[in-house]
């Protein structure tokens, strides 16, 4: 597959693909090529169909009384229950709620709770910077804790669990680099210490196999915009074990985390299993478009997911070290398809302009500071021939220094 000869056995290959069917479920624009799915997911007509009836119909008809008639106060635990299905969590341990950051924050204190001898939050100094800002925000909640940081107290994350460790905040694949972890692995050294482990599942839930389950996860967080196509600012999940949820609790008490939100009580009663993660009142409208979005990944074999997302993957590595290695492109992705999400990035001195010179070609992907070419493969939608046209698009950007132009270096708010 990666000595192609031309962009007509790509769609030879396009012609052959099990999964061909899905692409027409998504509002793709003409003419482009949208590799950044891993940062904000292509939108389904089924989801803008079902945001037309919440909205004219539910809300505009039902008023209140949807709440009841057309179950809303239920989608929290619903779609978390199929979103568990996607990542190896068995009914009952998963809720749509907040957002990454709030839930990383609720996790975390849940894992400290459990661990109250020890003193030690471990994560990745590579991390998003979403989960070092939040792990810092517990930290300076709890006096004599301390944050230990792969990367800068020690090279690898192993050499920093110990008997200290409370929790380890890990991210299942960087966001940056695309490297995928070990979950299984990791997460029984931490248990070997009696460390708790925290998985962030931004880069990997729907884009690959996820066995929380089977790994003995104990809490995982996740947002549902990048590879399952929820909607801009479309609400997070948040995973706990069943074995935890007797002694758990996490310190944003809010009324939907009350075990009688409507008996409207003066003290705070937590509500049993994993509802007890939910904050506050649920942006429905984002739930219903999360609904839709949902409904595909049903028919989605996970595995056939996964061997075409390395096969575009394969292709794509192979083709821009092949046409454009000349220009100092540097893959900063594992090379190995095993330790490895579903994106694909590459170092440039000059990365920001020549996205943007991408971009202007309709082959969309995305810049991270300070130097990354990201480009992120959904399997859903992208195809073989998409990896060709924009193999050959960054040949022809860079061949030509069309890059070079001044308006391609004048940073948005967004990269």
């Amino acid at each position: 597959m990666t000595r192609l000869a031309d962009l007509a056995e790509a769609e030879a290959l396009d012609a052959a693909d099990p999964l061909r069917g899905f692409r027409a479920r998504f509002a793709l624009p003409e003419g482009v090529v949208y590799l950044d799915g891993n940062s904000l997911g292509a939108a389904s007509p089924a989801v803008f169909d079902e945001l037309r009836r919440a909205a004219e119909e539910e809300w505009g008809q039902g008023l209140i009384r949807s709440w009841n008639i057309a179950g809303w106060f239920d989608l929290p635990l619903q779609l978390g229950d199929r979103i568990g299905r996607l990542v190896g969590a068995a009914a009952g341990q998963t809720v749509v709620a907040d957002t990454t950051s709030i839930n990383i924050y609720k996790a975390l204190h849940a894992a400290l709770a459990l661990r109250p001898d020890r003193s030690v939050i471990v994560a990745e100094a590579g991390s998003f910077p979403t989960d070092l800002y939040m792990a810092e925000g517990v930290v300076s909640t709890r006096p004599g804790m301390e944050l230990r940081l792969e990367g800068r107290d020690a090279p690898i994350i192993e050499d920093l669990i110990d008997e200290d460790t409370a929790v380890v905040l890990v991210n299942h694949v960087n966001y940056k680099s695309g490297a995928l972890r070990d979950m299984e692995a990791l997460t029984a050294r931490a248990h070997r210490a009696g460390a708790l482990v925290v998985w962030d599942l931004c880069h990997s839930a729907g884009a690959l196999p996820v066995e929380l389950d089977r790994c003995g996860a104990d809490f995982a967080v996740g947002c549902t915009y990048k590879y399952l196509n929820g909607g801009p600012g479309a609400p997070a999940f948040v995973y706990a074990a069943h074995r935890h949820h007797d002694g758990m609790a996490q310190p944003l008490s809010g009324w939907w985390g009350h075990a009688r939100p409507f008996a409207f009580e003066t003290g705070f009663a937590g509500a049993e299993g994993i509802r007890r993660f939910q904050c506050g009142t649920q942006p429905v409208l984002s739930l219903r478009a999360l609904k839709a979005a949902l409904d595909l990944w049903d028919e989605v074999d996970m595995e056939a997911l996964r061997q075409k997302s390395i096969a575009l993957t394969d292709l794509f590595i192979a083709l821009v070290e092949q046409k454009c290695g000349r220009h100092g492109v540097a893959l900063e992705t594992p090379r190995q398809p095993q330790r490895r999400g579903s994106q694909v990035s590459f170092a440039h001195e000059n990365a920001y302009a020549v996205m943007q010179a991408l971009i202007s070609r309709g082959v969309i992907g995305d810049f991270r500071a300070p130097a990354t070419l990201r480009f992120g493969f959904a399997p859903l939608y992208v195809g073989y021939a998409d990896v060709w046209r924009a193999a050959a698009a960054l040949e022809e950007i860079l061949d030509t220094g069309a890059w070079r132009d001044p308006r391609f270096a004048v940073r948005a708010a967004v990269t």
